[in-house]
Order: C-alpha cells, then structure tokens, then sequence
C-alpha cells in the first residue's frame, strides 16, 4: 500500500506567516511516499519544506501567478498504476469569475466544479483539487473525487483545518481520509 499526503491552499505568506507544523507531523507519521500539492502554494518555501518529507507533485492555482508560474495548471500522474488528476480546479480565469460570482449567489455546490475536473482527466481513477477549501472524499462512479480542505483556512468556520491522506493499492484498492489538523 502507497500512501500519499495531499495538502491543498496553504496561502502563505497572505493568508498564514508559515505551513501548520500538525500537517507536516501528519505526513511524516503516516510516512508518505511523495506529497500532492493541490495549489494556491503562494510561496516557494511551501514546497521546499514539503520535500523534506518526500517528493512533491505540485500545480498551479489561482494565487500561484508570480513565484510559481512554473508549475503546470494540472497533472496526471500514476503511482502503483493507478492514474491520479491533479489539478486546483478553478480551470481557466474565465471559470473563476463565473465561478465566483455562482458562489456569492448560490453558494459552494459540487455541480460547479465536478464537470470540468472529469473532462480534464477522463482516464483518472481518482482527482485531487483544493480551491474550495473545503474537504471532500466523494465518489463520482468510479472516480475518487478527493479534496484535503486547507490546512490553514477552511471556507467555514465549522470546519478545521485539514490536509488529506490518499492509499493506493497495487490492486486497485483506493482509500482516502481527511485528517483535521483540531
């Protein structure tokens, strides 16, 4: 079994002067092969400090337009040979003010972002995004929709702060668990 950690809008320096220390404790307790960084890292600090648990896979969100432009917009990657979507989800900018202005009125809903994360990765088993601050293990079919929430800034304040843990079978077998960082 593989596991891996996923961490999603740690927003640092804007919205937390550093990465929660619970997060990084996490990861390295349940010993993570490589790291799933869902964006909105901000800073590159972020990430270097990650790679001192394990190899990190990162992509780009929306706050992630000037240190970190570098990194792709979304990834599919494959561990244990199971394919794995990658992505923010906030999809092009265009998305993102449509996006926002559906939130302001009609609230967080799932339907806004579902179809594009499976048009993006159609041959993914399971799709990784952050964006909505909001931890989510959802199963769409046979695809693993899975969202770590943040582990800073959670979008209500019901909710902790939180990163993911994703195990993958060579089998086939898929396990996700959000672990609250309260």
């Amino acid at each position: 079994m593989l596991t891996l950690g996923v961490i999603s809008d740690t927003h640092i320096p804007d919205r937390a002067r550093s990465l929660e220390q619970l997060a990084l404790d996490v990861f390295q307790l349940a010993g993570v092969r490589a790291i799933l960084h869902a964006g909105d890292v901000s800073a590159p600090r972020v990430i270097a400090q990650l790679e001192e648990i394990a190899p990190v896979h990162a992509v780009r969100g929306n706050r992630d337009w000037v240190a970190l432009a570098h990194l792709p917009y979304h990834s599919l990657l494959t561990f244990d040979g199971i394919k794995v979507g990658l992505t923010h989800g906030h999809g092009r900018w265009w998305n993102y003010v449509v996006d926002r202005v559906d939130y302001l009125v009609n609230g967080y809903r799932l339907e806004m972002f579902q179809p594009r994360l499976m048009e993006t990765f159609p041959d993914a088993q399971v799709i990784v995004f952050g964006h909505t601050h909001r931890p989510l293990v959802h199963w769409a079919g046979k695809v693993l929709l899975f969202n770590p929430g943040s582990p800073h800034f959670p979008d209500i304040q019901t909710i902790a702060p939180s990163v993911g843990l994703l195990r993958l079978d060579a089998g086939g077998e898929i396990n996700a668990d959000i672990v609250f960082l309260d």
